[in-house]
Formats: C-alpha cells, structure tokens, sequence
C-alpha cells in the first residue's frame, strides 16, 4: 500500500492573516481531540511579544524563506496554521498566535487550546532590553494559564535575535540573556509552579534556531527514542563518531546517537546544501520523481541521493537518502583501514531498520494507536549482533568488520 506520508515537503498556510474571532468557533474541531486522534500530528504553539519574531522563525526554518526577506513581513494580525509533513516522522501543526496575544479576550478559550499533548514556543526578543520585561510578564501570565489547564504541558523559552557583532556587544547580550532567564526562574519559583522551561538562544541569521527547533521537535516526534538506539548501534559497529538523521527540507535533525560530541550541526547543513543544489543543477529530469516544492517546482532528492566529503580536519562526511526526505548523516575518521564494503552493508541495515520503525509507526496510527508505535527488528548474516535497547525496541544487528583486519579474522574463522 502506497504510503501518502511525507509526499508534501513543504509546509502549507491554512489561514492567512484572518481575524481571531472568525476563527474561534471552527478552533476546537480543528484541532480538537477527534481531529488530534485521528491525523496524529504534533502541534507547537507559537506565543509572543509583537514584533518578537515568531512568524520570521516558522518562515525561515518551515518554508524557507531567506531571513533578509523577513524584514518585510507584516505583523500577524490573526491566528494562523501551518502544517508541516515533511517526512513520515515529521508531522506538526504550528499556531502562530498574533503578538502579545490575550487569552481573556474570550474569543479562544485555554481549555481548548492547552488542553491537548502539545508545547508551547514562547519568543522573546531580548533586543528589547532589561528595563522592558513586558514580554517577561506575558510569558508568566501565559505559563500560568497553560499550566493551571494541563501541567504537563512543553515549554520551550527562544531568547531570540541573538546575533553577536562585537565583543562590547557580547558582554551586553550575556547580561540581558542572564537577566531574562534569571527573572522567569525566580518567579516561577517564588509561585511553586511546577514548570521547568527549557531556554535557547536563537537569531534566524544563523544555525542556532534550527539547532532550537531540532531539540523542540525531537520531544514531539514519537520516534525518537527509537531512531537513537538504532544510530547508536550503527556507531558503534561502524566506528562512526557521530551520527544524525535529518529532515532535508527544513535541516533539523529528529534523532542523533547518545556520544558527547555535539559541534556537527553547520557542516551537516552545508552538506545537505551541497546534494540538493548540485542534484539541482544536473540530476532533475522531466522523468524526475521527486516532490514537488513551493510553486511546483522539483525536489531534487530521493533513493539515489548521497554524498561523500572528505574534510581538511581529518573526518569523512556520509550522507545518505533513508526515506522519503530523511538522511543519514554520519562522521567518521578518515581511516584508510575502513571496509568500504561492510560500511555500505551497515548504511543499508539502518535504511531498513528506519523503513521498518516508519511502517509499524504507519499501522498504529491507522489501528488508532500513537505514531510511536511498533518496534525495529533488522538481522543479517554478520560476525557480531548488536540489540539495541531495553524491551526489544530495536534488535538490529550490524556488522563490526568495518575494517580490513576484522575482516580477514573473519575470513580465518571460517576457514
């Protein structure tokens, strides 16, 4: 059966600029339980000073917008929707609420929109300064109200339009940073609210918002858990240092292994640059079968997609298609001793295990289940086995013989 998920790779706006009243009385069947129950999408709730950047964000990171091109976007003067399918892992339902907006008005109630499995994204726009803390209190009357409705809700804090241009400038941005953080944690504190944000500083003009939004989706994908045994059984097996798996069309990446090492994320998205604008320019034919884009144009990516980069610092960079607007993304010592062949053996365990984790994920959905159902049991013919987390969540075995010499002791067994 033809799976419909993930065929759509940008996101699409449900409602522009309309007015929140209108809205009101169709917002509990949209996204109400049935609706919640029955799609299995994740919904972000995206709160905010005006001006603060909320809609610059959903504009850059979801349907690429270059961010010098936000400075001419008109303020969110009503509630508006964006869906995001993306992937089959990737399926959110962002509300982008107008700034400063005011839950008492009546026109949407608390109980509908907090009442469901969702996270709220509160911007702050520390370019505001210390003495304005406006935004501050918004926050705390909206965390609040969000709490008292469902305790057990996300929060994610963005310190936003934190961008560095001197190191006087520096030493002012980590006072205020301080400053905001230190305000909202006493205060909760001082109410015995039992909510523990997490906080990211983020500006649209660099990597770090989509560094925020990987950590933010990560918690909404149900899968996670899931694809980070897997990876981390892939480097461990594969003498891999550091492993990711990426949604192309936005670069966040839903999963990576459980090593300390964390400084990969720029030339992961440089790489991902790199296979769709060079599949651009030579690889997109009128045969061509990839999605289509904003204005129908192709999206150069699928099965065949891939790159190899060997950098100056010694590490070699991996990138493969796993699934529909999925990659794999893998860094490893440049080794010559490495077996190229059970290293591609191992890449094609992965693609199968994700293959399988999507499947069972796909089934439970449709059986009314939580797409976070199902379990990965890829097995091979290979020297060693690696069972990779508690409760059988992923028996996947790969093969250890990345490099000659395991290979030839190998060979000796046998014979």
């Amino acid at each position: 059966e033809k799976d419909t998920l993930g065929e759509q790779p940008m996101a699409q706006n449900s409602s522009q600029q309309e007015d929140v009243a209108s809205l009101a009385s169709g917002f509990e069947n949209a996204t109400g339980e049935q609706s919640l129950g029955s799609d299995g999408r994740s919904r972000l709730l995206m709160l905010g000073a005006k001006r603060s950047g909320k809609t610059s964000i959903i504009q850059v990171v979801f349907q690429k917008m270059s961010p010098h091109e936000t400075l001419f976007l008109d303020p969110t003067a009503g509630l508006e929707i964006t869906d995001v399918s993306n992937s089959a892992f990737v399926q959110l339902q962002i509300l982008d609420f107008p700034g400063g907006y005011d839950f008492s008005d009546g026109k949407l109630r608390p109980e509908v929109v907090f009442k469901h499995d969702a996270a709220i994204v509160f911007v702050i726009d520390q370019q505001d300064g210390q003495e304005d803390l406006a935004a501050v209190e918004h926050f705390l009357d909206v965390a609040r109200l969000a709490h008292m409705v469902n305790p057990k809700l996300s929060i994610d804090v963005l310190i936003h339009k934190v961008e560095i241009d001197s190191d006087s400038y520096h030493d002012d941005l980590n006072e205020r940073v301080r400053h905001i953080r230190q305000v909202i944690i006493e205060q909760l504190r001082e109410e015995q609210l039992d909510i523990h944000p997490t906080f990211h500083l983020t500006s649209i003009y660099d990597h770090t918002i989509f560094e925020a939004f990987s950590r933010i989706v990560q918690k909404r994908v149900p899968q996670t858990s899931q694809l980070e045994k897997i990876l981390s059984g892939l480097v461990e097996n594969s003498r891999v240092e550091k492993a990711y798996v990426f949604d192309v069309i936005s670069k966040i990446y839903i999963a990576t292994d459980n090593s300390d090492l964390d400084h990969f994320y720029e030339l992961c998205s440089d790489a991902i640059d790199v296979v769709i604008d060079v599949s651009r320019i030579y690889s997109v034919s009128k045969d061509s079968k990839g999605a289509s884009g904003e204005g129908g144009s192709i999206f150069p990516y699928d099965s065949k997609s891939g790159v190899v980069i060997r950098m100056e610092n010694n590490y070699v960079l991996h990138l493969r298609e796993v699934d529909s607007f999925l990659a794999l993304v893998c860094f490893m010592r440049n080794d010559p001793q490495i077996n190229q062949g059970l290293l591609e053996y191992n890449f094609d365990s992965f693609k199968k295990a994700v293959a399988e984790v999507k499947a069972r994920s796909i089934a439970s959905l449709r059986s009314g289940g939580t797409r976070g159902g199902g379990t990965a049991t890829t097995k091979g013919s290979v020297r060693s086995s690696n069972n990779i987390g508690p409760g059988g969540v992923a028996d996947m075995k790969f093969s250890d013989s990345t490099t000659k010499k395991g290979r030839r002791e190998d060979e000796s067994k046998l014979r």
